[in-house]
C-alpha cells in the first residue's frame, strides 16, 4: 500500500480515503444499484424491479446521494407520464473495478462460509 494513505492520524478519519470510499458506496443498496446500472441507462421503474426488497423511498434517496457525489446522472424528460433515466457518469465508471473486486471477494467469502458450515 502506498505510504500516503497510511499517514492518517487515528483520530482523523474524516480525510481517510477508505472512509470516503465507504461513505460514497456504503449501505446495503448503493453497490447493488451501481451493479444493476452497469447494464446501461435505466429508468426508475426498471431499477426498482431489478432490486427486490428496496422501497421506492430508499431507491430515491440512494439515487439522489449517488447523483450528489457525481457517480450517476439523472435526466428528466418533459413527458406525460414523466420519464426519468439514470446512468453512470464517466467518474462513476471508475468504481467498476472496486465493485468487481467486492464481487470476487464476496463469492470467496460465501464459499468459505459454506465449507465451514
Amino acid at each position: 500500500m502506498d505510504n500516503s494513505t497510511n499517514n492518517i492520524s487515528q483520530s482523523d478519519y474524516s480525510n481517510c480515503p477508505v472512509t470516503e470510499t465507504i461513505r460514497v458506496l456504503g449501505g446495503k443498496w448503493k453497490p447493488i444499484i451501481l451493479w444493476e446500472m452497469n447494464r446501461g441507462v435505466l429508468r426508475f421503474g426498471e431499477l426498482k424491479r431489478a432490486i427486490p426488497g428496496i422501497t421506492q423511498k430508499m431507491l430515491t434517496q440512494q439515487l439522489r446521494e449517488l447523483e450528489e457525489d457525481e457517480i450517476i446522472w439523472r435526466t428528466v424528460y418533459a413527458e406525460v407520464p414523466p420519464r426519468v433515466e439514470y446512468g453512470i457518469t464517466s467518474y462513476g465508471q471508475s468504481l467498476q473495478a472496486i465493485l468487481e473486486a467486492m464481487a470476487i471477494w464476496g463469492a470467496k467469502h460465501l464459499a468459505q462460509k459454506t465449507v465451514q458450515a
